[in-house]
């Protein structure tokens, strides 16, 4: 078996209009394609990552909320590495986006913090 890389990683959001703004605007994440799916009544939106890793962001009407943060049972977090994390968390406070303090992972010496999209769904920043 050669699982090589991560294809995609999928989320489903719950106001599907703020949550692109969110990826696509504030993030800069660029748009592969944006379908309405009438049989599901959701929209799919597939985002570029990198090269090999999409997002896919699914607006669903009225889903369950997140149990805990970050220690529910499935995704604890997605984790985005950057070249420099005191700049990346300068642009998203410029954009308004809280961003925790920066902190050194114990284990790997790396530098990471955290902030969260419209629904809360943890994201860090990991240099």
């Amino acid at each position: 078996m050669n699982l090589s890389a991560i294809h995609h990683i999928a989320i489903i959001v719950s106001d599907y209009p703020r949550s692109k703004d969110f990826y696509v605007n504030k993030l800069g994440f660029s748009v592969i394609r944006e379908n309405y799916r009438p049989d599901k009544g959701d929209w799919k939106l597939d985002l570029r990552i990198n090269d090999d890793t999409e997002l896919e962001i699914f607006g669903v009407a009225n889903p369950p909320a997140r149990v805990t943060r970050p220690e529910a049972a499935g995704l604890r977090h997605l984790a985005f590495r950057v070249e420099n994390i005191e700049k990346t968390a300068a642009e998203l406070k410029a954009l308004g986006i809280p961003v925790e303090p920066i902190r050194m992972d114990a284990y790997s010496g790396r530098k990471f913090t955290f902030f969260a999209d419209p629904d809360g769904l943890p994201l860090e920043l990991h240099e």
